[in-house]
């Protein structure tokens, strides 16, 4: 069996050399390039091939990995929002994802963003940067004392919650398949306006279906209390920034924690050192004091990676013996 994999960064070396050590009966080869039309051709002879990238599966690259003879298609994330599913079906394809690899990851990066939000640690460090090393005017808040909203209550979802539960924060969710255990726990509450007349935070851990599309926008926000701080390390879609920006504008929003960003292709994972930066709400965004923003590194752990590779490759096996993982992605 041969498994060939697209966009292998050199973090995730280590993790692919430990699988094939365990794996040696199994042939990989592998590129740093995506898989794109052109690179489709590298694929020729393998049995399934592993892949992660923000670029669009679009059309033209699928049909081209059907055209050299491969039809098996291992995620190494969980996202598959960027996939063309019309034309997967035309062409036949098995496809699998990494559903969990790491809640803790991106939980705890929401979290403490969270809380360095709540204490001001951004405006604090530039200060002392400075050798500014008065307290005031930047107090904080302390997490025990707020009551903060989590939607989506999913496996990271629920990791959060036990981060707080630690911090001795309220907590109140909602979620429209509630949690058994959350329930009786009496976590929930029945609708999101309910969720943002009460909570001094909310945090985001649901998908980027159409239907949560700008979840957060301006009719959202203003449901919200004077002062709400906002953390999104979930999907980009879910937060309209225009309506972000003008709440951080008129001091509706005291603070806003981000990871993901709906236009974030060709725009995170660059380096923009001494380049013209090219997207200007995001320049706004990261020159304020209040907000918070990184670049869909939330999952960036290296017990994270370490599955994101073992499991897809592990898939990938799988459809190799003609076989569904129990990863495999029903569309």
């Amino acid at each position: 069996m041969k498994i060939f994999a697209y966009g292998i960064r050199d973090d995730e070396k280590p993790s692919l050399e430990e699988w094939k050590a365990i794996n040696p009966e199994i042939e990989v080869d592998y590129t740093q390039d995506l898989l794109t039309s052109e690179t489709a051709k590298l694929a020729k002879g393998a049995d399934s091939v592993v892949v992660y990238q923000q670029l669009d599966y679009n059309r033209d690259s699928l049909a081209a990995l059907a055209d050299v003879g491969v039809t098996n298609l291992s995620l190494r994330n969980v996202g598959t929002d960027n996939i063309d599913f019309d034309a997967a079906r035309e062409f036949k394809f098995n496809i699998s994802n990494v559903p969990v690899y790491s809640p803790n990851a991106i939980a705890e990066h929401s979290m403490i963003q969270l809380a360095r939000l709540f204490r001001q640690t951004k405006e604090l460090d530039a200060k002392v940067a400075e050798h500014n090393l008065r307290w005031a005017p930047t107090i904080g808040r302390e997490m025990r004392m707020q009551t903060v909203g989590i939607i989506g209550t999913g496996h990271i979802g629920r990791v959060a919650i036990n981060i707080l539960k630690g911090f001795g924060a309220k907590v109140i969710a909602y979620d429209k398949y509630p949690n058994a255990e959350l329930m009786s726990e009496g976590l929930y509450v029945d609708t999101l306006d309910e969720l943002y007349a009460q909570a001094d935070a909310v945090s985001l851990y649901v998908p980027g279906l159409p239907e949560n599309y700008h979840l957060i926008d301006a009719e959202a926000i203003g449901k919200m209390k004077d002062g709400v701080v906002i953390v999104n390390t979930a999907r980009g879609n879910l937060i309209d920034v225009d309506a972000i920006i003008a709440g951080l504008n008129s001091g509706k929003i005291s603070g806003f924690g981000m990871d993901v960003y709906e236009n974030e292709v060709g725009l995170f994972n660059e380096d923009w050192t001494n380049r013209d930066f090219p997207d200007e709400k995001i320049a706004d965004l990261i020159a304020r004091k209040n907000v918070l923003v990184t670049p869909h590194t939330a999952f960036y752990t290296t017990k994270a990676v370490s599955e994101m590779v073992q499991q897809s490759f592990d898939a990938a096996v799988v459809f190799g013996k003609g076989e569904k993982p129990e990863t495999f992605v029903e569309y």
